[in-house]
């Protein structure tokens, strides 16, 4: 392999126009890291460490800076190269692909430097992990790719071999669409879902470490500064009796 080639972005593939990426090894590196972050998160949570969180972004952080700079030896890209191997290959145009690499990488170094280098949770940091957990999901489970649609929307000309062949889709197939009884379950129950999630960190008594700790994470300066003097005073009444 020349010196031009090992730079070269994305592989050559007959039949395509421009450089491509196999989307479906990009979806189980998404899944990869998706239980990582997770593991992450319910870690940081339940048990108020967040070791195995400072490994994770910053293998995370590296990951992403070697995808931009050649994806052929990003780490989470081998190990889904390994599970996905004997499955046909999906591929996907790789300037969208390293251009929403590029977003998560932006994403990745500060949350690096918050909480492995200067470490400072707070319910921002902890936002940008959930909207980095949410797009890895999201590309894993239905193979949408954000970045990529950014990308497309900045692009005057439509990119090439976006995943699931949205920028060549024009025309949906009846199994595609929605008829109206289908439509009106599906608000229903993403309105559940929702209703549900609210419920959860609301409604139900502070019975298990997570939810205290989401309600925690979600108040104000002050609201943390009243619940501890709400606490201090009920520790001195009880000290009186």
């Amino acid at each position: 392999m020349n010196l031009a080639e090992f730079f070269a972005y994305g592989e050559k593939v007959p039949g395509y126009e421009v450089r491509v990426l196999n989307e479906r090894e990009a979806r189980a590196a998404a899944a990869i890291l998706f239980v990582g972050a997770f593991l992450g998160l319910v870690n940081g949570v339940m048990l108020g460490t967040a070791t195995f969180s400072k490994f994770f972004v910053t293998f995370f952080a590296i990951d992403f800076t070697i995808r931009i700079i050649q994806p052929r030896y990003a780490p989470s890209l081998l190990l889904g190269r390994f599970f996905v191997r004997n499955q046909k290959p999906e591929y996907v145009g790789a300037a969208q692909k390293r251009f929403a690499w590029a977003l998560g990488m932006l994403l990745a170094w500060p949350m690096f430097y918050y909480l492995v280098i200067h470490f400072e949770p707070n319910p921002i940091k902890v936002l940008v992990c959930l909207i980095c957990m949410g797009l890895l999901f999201f590309e894993a489970a239905f193979s949408m790719c954000l970045g990529c649609k950014i990308f497309e929307w900045l692009k005057r000309k439509d990119p090439k071999y976006c995943p699931g062949g949205a920028c060549e889709l024009q025309v949906k197939d009846p199994v595609q669409k929605f008829t109206p009884a289908q439509a009106v379950i599906l608000i229903i129950t993403v309105a559940l879902m929702l209703y549900g999630t609210y419920a959860y960190f609301t409604k139900l008594p502070d019975r298990t470490v997570f939810v205290k700790k989401m309600k925690t994470l979600m108040m104000s300066e002050e609201e943390l500064q009243r619940l501890e003097d709400q606490k201090a005073e009920e520790e001195f009444e009880n000290e009186d009796f």
